[in-house]
This record gives structure tokens, sequence and C-alpha cells, in this order.
């Protein structure tokens, strides 16, 4: 057996031993709220990091990841302030609510601020087992013109944007570089691949051949990454499907879904902003500390949200199931879906009106998942009409 195919199994372990019932085995799950993919003026976000920072440590998450592009801001970096920001009151605000830690100085004409580095600001709004912040990068890169935006969570070194001749081998240069450094530094962290549908940049053809990325963003609220597609790309969704039929065939570890903000605008909000509140993942994991979310991530103990909430997940040899939970007045909707043997896209296999429900594997279930869909509005959408959602990760079916 390949070690590929030895680590296939050892996930699908992994998800069965940590998607439990929670009913039926006495075991609580633990979930954590975060977001991965958010950017402040360390690189093109309009805010300073512990304002970004505060916002999602008020609004109840309990882990967020500042992933500027091509920085881990670990070096002096002094801002100039510009008009936007004198007309957002982004200085002004910022000194409000951190008083003296704000650093400032004239120069000649111009009013300068001192960004905070990750070990500042992690200091000063980290909160033991309770508020965690996680260092990261958006390694971005291109190829004639095409957008390669790849997060590393939990990055320790920065790792400088990567060339190749087609987006298929920056992709795997970047992973192999992510997992080069993890191996050297015994530090865990993960690759995610952002946004595949913004400008079109990657095709589900170019995921498919990718090999030791387990993450990908079926759900990203930029107004711009087009995750529904269009006629002549299919929708993130699909993608994620096609892309696990692939690898299943090729015996490599199934690709898991993450939602997030991708969110750089804190001033003003609505459809054609990049803001906060609009894509999270929540995290089964006993400890709230980077080492034990990236574990659970990576077996799978996860599910990916736009606005619902899930109270259970559980899978085990014979079945998988939900419990949503709910929003007084809003209707839910579940959806099992899954790839059978034989077959060349993934089906639905079973639909729920309500907030629970189960679906007993068949002989011929590969891999399942579930979606979960609601008619609840969402507050602050990206498109006309958008309903929150919540997606589990694929199970492999033995």
């Amino acid at each position: 057996m390949t070690v590929l195919k030895k680590l296939f199994w050892l996930g699908t372990g992994l998800i069965a031993l940590l998607l439990v019932n929670c009913e039926s085995n006495k075991v609580a799950q633990n979930w954590h709220k975060g977001n991965l993919h958010t950017h402040s003026l360390w690189s093109d976000g309009d805010d300073f990091p512990e304002m970004i920072i505060q916002w999602y440590k008020d609004n109840d998450y309990q882990f967020i990841a500042l992933s500027d592009h091509n920085t881990i801001a670990d070096s002096e970096f002094w801002y100039e302030i510009k008009e936007r920001e004198l007309k957002n009151k982004t200085l002004e605000q910022y000194q409000n609510r951190f008083g003296d830690w704000v650093e400032t100085k004239i120069d000649s004409t111009k009013t300068l601020v001192r960004l905070k580095t990750f070990e500042e600001y992690r200091s000063k709004l980290e909160v033991l087992d309770s508020f965690l912040v996680i260092k990261s990068e958006e390694v971005t890169s291109s190829f004639e013109n095409k957008p390669i935006h790849i997060n590393v969570t939990n990055i320790q070194e920065k790792i400088d944007p990567i060339r190749g001749k087609s987006v298929l081998e920056v992709m795997q240069r970047t992973i192999d570089a992510v997992h080069e450094e993890r191996k050297r530094l015994n530090i865990p962290m993960f690759a995610h691949i952002n946004h595949p549908n913004f400008g079109y940049g990657i095709s589900t053809e170019d995921l498919k051949q990718l090999n030791g990325e387990r993450f990908f963003e079926v759900y990203n609220g930029h107004p711009a990454v087009n995750n529904e597609g269009d006629d002549t790309h299919v929708d993130t969704e699909t993608m994620w499907d096609l892309i696990n039929i692939h690898y299943h065939k090729e015996g490599k570890p199934l690709m898991f879904g993450i939602a997030t903000d991708d969110s750089h605008n804190y001033h003003s909000f609505s459809s054609n902003r990049s803001n906060t509140g609009r894509g999270w993942v929540m995290v089964n994991s006993k400890k709230l500390d980077a080492e034990h979310l990236i574990s659970a991530m990576e077996s799978g103990a996860f599910y990916a949200s736009s606005g619902v909430y899930l109270k259970n997940v559980f899978a085990n040899q014979n079945e998988i199931g939900i419990a949503v939970d709910p929003e007084a007045g809003v209707r839910y909707e579940i959806i099992f879906i899954g790839y059978q043997k034989g077959a060349e896209e993934a089906v639905e296999l079973k639909k729920v009106q309500g907030t629970t429900a189960s679906y007993a594997y068949q002989k011929e279930d590969v891999f399942v998942r579930v979606k979960i869909n609601s008619d609840a509005k969402k507050d602050n959408p990206i498109i006309e009409g958008e309903t929150k959602k919540a997606w589990t990760q694929p199970v492999l079916v033995q």
C-alpha cells in the first residue's frame, strides 16, 4: 500500500473516530468558530490588525488568522495615513479603542502609524483557552495573469511567491514548500487553495492533479470570486465533488471544503464589499490551540458555514447524521450527497426537511457528505437572495 493510500485510510478512520454521535456515545462535541482568510493594512485590507481581530473576538469567534498577501507581519512597517483612512476615521477609531498602544509620527506633512507585528497583536488580543490568533500568509502568485492564491495556516517562516511553467506547477511547488517547512520545523501547518474561480485562474483539472493538498475554499465571502461559476465554469461545490472522485480513483486523501470571509473592508458594508461574518469553519477540537485545531481539520472533524450552525455531526461505519442548531422560524433542508461506484459525478442520495436527519450507507456508496440549506436570508449577502448554508466534510464509506 502506498503512503498516500495509508494516509487516505488513516484519515477516514479519524473522521469516524472524531465525528461521533454525542447522544449515543456520550462524547461532547467542542465546536470552535474561526475564520482563516482575512486582510489588514499589512496588505490590502482597510483597517489595523487589532481592530479586525477585536471585531472577530466581539462576535463570538474563537480563532482568527490574518492572512495578508506575501507577508507574515514580522518587520517594522510605518503605514502612511491616506485620504481613505481620513474618510473612514480609521486612525481615530484605532486610537479611541487602543489608546497609548497606538504609535504615530509626523514625517513632513504625512501622518505615519506603526503597524504592530504578529507577535505584538497576538499577545495583545489572544486569550488562553478562549480566543486564538493564528499566524498565516496568503502566498500570492500568478501564471499568465491567472491569480494563484494559497493560504498557509500556522506558517512560521514567510514563503515568497513561487514561479512555474503552469498554474499546476505554481500550486504544487507552493504546497511542497509548505510541507518542507512543516517537516523541517516540526510544527503543524497546512495550505488551502483560495477562491479557485477568482479570475477563473484555477481549474478543476488543475486541482485534480495536485499531490498533498487537503483543503480548498468551497465558499468565499468576497463578491468577486464567483463561487457560483458561470455558463462555462462549474461552481465550487461541483468542483469539490469532481476533485474527490478523481482523488478516490487515484488513491489520494479526499479534499476538504473550507468557508471564509476573505475580508478586506471594515468601514462600509454592502454586497460589493468583502466584509466580515460571511463564511467560517466550525472545528470539533478538545483544545483551542493551533496543534489541536489543525489535527482536527486534517481528520475532517469540522464543517464549513455561511450561516447555519450544527449541534451535532456524526459518522460511523453504518451511517452519517446531522442535527441542526436552528434559528427560530427558519426552515432547513438536509441533503446527503454522495459518489457511488461506477458513476461519473456525485448525486443526491436523500433529502430531508427538518433539523435532524441520518443516512444509512448503501453498498454502492463510495463517499458521502451533507449540505444543509435554509430559507434564512443572509444579512449582508454577496449575491441577491443568498441564504445561509453549511457543508460537512466527505466521509469515505468503507
